[in-house]
């Protein structure tokens, strides 16, 4: 019975993983999945950027959301199963299991989570070869029993069908038609404390972030990527760990923008937001389409505009090579031709 429930449960998965959802849709659609089988009181779900796994785009239900900044802070500082410590193979950790019952050792934990009940976390990363699409945290708290191995395991079979479908909402940003046009507002600075304070920020930042997140109330909201960037740029400085404090994050209409953290003085952090690099559009576009290192280098070396006798010497391979690479990259892409293909990737006419 138990065995066919799981069943059940990952064809449900299966399904929605292979739907036209996005990114938060089908989180969504997967919690209400995950919550019958291995059940849950609280859950925090970020997508990463698949080249630094810093986290962008939070979907949360946690009684600590009131303390946002510190309880980033927090989470990027601990290395008890930090979802860049997970793997492809061993997807899930738990917290109680993995501590040997000394769930103390994660500060995280400690300064968190014990206040308010939780018992024990299973934590679970999604990646794959072509970068780490989001990690998930399940919360239990003292009315719920501990998680187990039955869990683990159930949570490892959805692992792989869950990254693809992650992986497939971030690809399908690149098909909503052209990139707005960034208003004229010149440079996007938040200046945060090593609380993740925030301590100032330019004019044009107010403005700009007004435009991209419209809230209710005159404040301008501050997007939570820029506390993980922020939080990142920590965990590095501690030797915690060694990506890079920056994200590539989609906001609406095909538009992605660049967060990234620098040191400014002893107690303050510089995070600059930016339009995403027709460059670094090209290498997410490649990851999120599943792209080889070679037709990677072929997309690349396409927006120079070069053509086909050009860029067979560029990559020291045969016309007929690169024939072959372009015409699986439409396959991958769904695109006819290259002019379509770089018009995709880099959100242009």
């Amino acid at each position: 019975m138990v065995a066919d429930k799981h069943a059940r449960s990952r064809d449900r998965v299966g399904r929605a993983c292979t739907s036209e959802l996005d990114a938060t849709e089908l989180r969504v659609r997967l919690l209400a999945e995950l919550r019958t089988v291995v059940g849950f009181d609280a859950y925090v779900w970020l997508m990463t950027d698949p080249r630094t796994a810093v986290g962008v785009a939070p979907l949360a239900e946690v009684p600590s959301l009131h303390e946002l900044p510190r309880t980033i802070r927090l989470k990027y500082l601990s290395d008890v199963n930090r979802w860049t410590r997970l793997t492809q193979q061993a997807p899930v950790g738990l917290l109680r299991r993995d501590t040997g019952d000394d769930p103390s050792q994660s500060p995280f934990w400690l300064e968190v989570q014990r206040g308010y009940g939780v018992v024990d976390v299973a934590s679970m990363v999604f990646v794959d070869r072509f970068g780490c699409w989001g990690f998930l945290d399940l919360w239990r708290n003292g009315t719920s029993p501990h998680f187990d191995e039955a869990d683990v395991d159930h949570l490892t079979s959805l692992a792989t069908a869950i990254t693809t479908g992650l992986r497939a909402t971030q690809a399908r940003t690149f098909g909503a038609g052209p990139s707005p046009a960034r208003p004229g507002m010149g440079p996007m600075v938040l200046v945060l404390n090593d609380e993740l304070e925030v301590q100032s920020q330019t004019d044009a930042t107010a403005e700009w972030l007004a435009v991209l997140l419209p809230t209710a109330n005159a404040a301008p909201p501050i997007p939570a990527a820029a506390y993980n960037v922020a939080a990142q740029l920590l965990a590095v400085e501690q030797g915690i760990d060694g990506h890079p404090p920056s994200a590539r994050v989609h906001l609406a209409h095909g538009l992605w923008v660049t967060l990234r953290a620098a040191r400014l003085g002893s107690n303050s952090i510089a995070v600059t937001i930016e339009e995403t690099t027709p460059s670094d559009r090209l290498e997410l576009f490649g990851r999120c389409f599943g792209l080889t290192a070679r037709e990677a280098e072929l997309l690349d070396c396409l927006a120079s505009g070069d053509g086909t006798r050009q860029l067979a010497s560029r990559m020291y391979v045969s016309e007929h090579t690169v024939q072959d690479h372009l015409k699986a990259i439409f396959a991958k892409t769904a695109v006819h031709n290259r002019r379509s293909l770089l018009s995709r990737a880099l959100g242009t006419r």
